[in-house]
């Protein structure tokens, strides 16, 4: 490393003196396949004494085990973009990933993230600059800021030569155990998917159809261990969904996610008093500005990169949401282990974990947080602790 030493103290007490996490960006083009394009670069190269950032990115699509299907839709694949950004032969990695009912694609982050200069800042460790600025190019695209978050933050921490756990002070031997998600399907499905996770020690099952009960009995006819459920706002009336919830509890469901649309706020903030199970906010909390607002209408919130914009940001959340004595999941969409591994890192400070994003798909490009029977398990690499797989 061609820092010296004193360069090296003063930007490791900055990092430990605030809390950086991140706001990213993403981009690529034009994958509707599982061919991906080169990675293209954000912005030219300036020469000088100095090194600078550069930003590359490309557009990949990440194939699903088995068809996923929620309250809203289903799929088969997810569109990403993956970035790099390399600073004095150093490059860190990160994502974006974009179901499509999110609003983003391939097109849209490739737009936002050609706007993206790394090369006019100086020092890599300016993440609360760097990752402002960034956030203020243009409104929306979580997504595609989250994966210039994530790849930032992986240089940073390889500059630094420390994982991040390490940087923010949390115990790796802290991480929950994740849950694994079953979607929507048949009865025979259902049951074959159960069996074959039998490893993990929470189930997460998709709810929000006229399937429910089925999907839940079916799981128990297997198992016996807890359940978490997502209802992803597919259910409409209060006083029914209070029904839903007491029968859940009976059934070992342990706490569920957005049970009504995020518009019905009263309906929402009557059905958290009265339930017997935590009710979590996702579709209506997004970001840290969502949180307060959030207090009293939910007992919990679940923080994703990919809504947020990133490490720095979901750092940021876990803090206030606990300041509010909220409880706090991590969840995920599916990503390759890149974006997984990323918020794997703030995993020792959370109530629960959805972090199975990468074992649903079947050709992740990258090698990086592991799940061992169950657990979240961090790995004492630098940064977010991938590396690149070839291919």
């Amino acid at each position: 490393m061609k820092h010296n030493r004193r360069d090296f103290l003063k930007r490791s007490s900055v990092l430990a003196g605030s809390a950086v996490a991140g706001s990213a960006v993403a981009g690529s083009a034009i994958a509707a396949s599982l061919v991906t394009v080169p990675m293209a670069e954000a912005a030219p190269v300036r020469r000088g004494a100095k090194p600078r950032m550069t930003l590359r990115f490309r557009a990949y699509t990440i194939q699903l085990r088995h068809v996923f299907t929620i309250a809203t839709s289903s799929r088969t694949t997810t569109p990403v973009v993956l970035t790099e950004i390399e600073y004095d032969g150093i490059t860190g990695y990160g994502e974006a990933s974009m179901p499509p009912y999110l609003g983003e694609s391939h097109e849209s982050a490739t737009a936002f993230l050609s706007k993206v200069d790394l090369s006019r800042y100086e020092n890599p460790f300016e993440l609360e600059t760097i990752l402002h600025d960034i956030d203020a190019l243009a409104p929306g695209n979580p997504a595609a800021k989250a994966a210039v978050d994530i790849a930032l933050h992986d240089l940073v921490g390889r500059m630094l030569r420390q994982p991040w756990y390490n940087i923010w002070g949390f115990d790796a031997a802290k991480t929950p155990h994740t849950s694994f998600t079953i979607g929507i399907d048949t009865q025979d499905v259902v049951r074959q998917k159960t069996v074959e996770a039998a490893e993990y020690k929470v189930l997460k099952v998709k709810l929000g159809r006229d399937t429910d009960k089925m999907m839940v009995e079916t799981i128990r006819s297997v198992t016996d261990k807890p359940i978490t459920a997502d209802v992803n706002q597919g259910w409409k009336d209060r006083a029914v969904a209070l029904d839903m919830l007491h029968w859940l509890h009976e059934k070992n469901v342990v706490m569920v996610e957005q049970p009504l649309p995020k518009e019905q706020v009263d309906d929402l903030a009557w059905l958290t008093e009265r339930s017997p199970v935590p009710i979590i906010g996702d579709e209506g909390v997004q970001r840290l500005a969502d949180i307060p607002k959030a207090k009293g209408v939910y007992s919990g919130i679940n923080i994703k990169l990919m809504k947020c914009t990133g490490m720095r940001e979901a750092h940021k959340m876990i803090v206030l949401a606990r300041s509010l004595g909220m409880k706090v999941m991590l969840g995920c969409m599916t990503e390759t282990s890149c974006g997984i591994s990323a918020a794997s890192h703030l995993s020792p400070m959370v109530d629960w974990a959805d972090l199975d994003g990468a074992l649903l798909i079947s050709n992740d490009v990258y090698d990086g947080t592991q799940v061992l029977d169950g657990k979240v398990t961090l790995r004492n690499r630098p940064g977010i602790g991938v590396k690149k797989l070839k291919g």
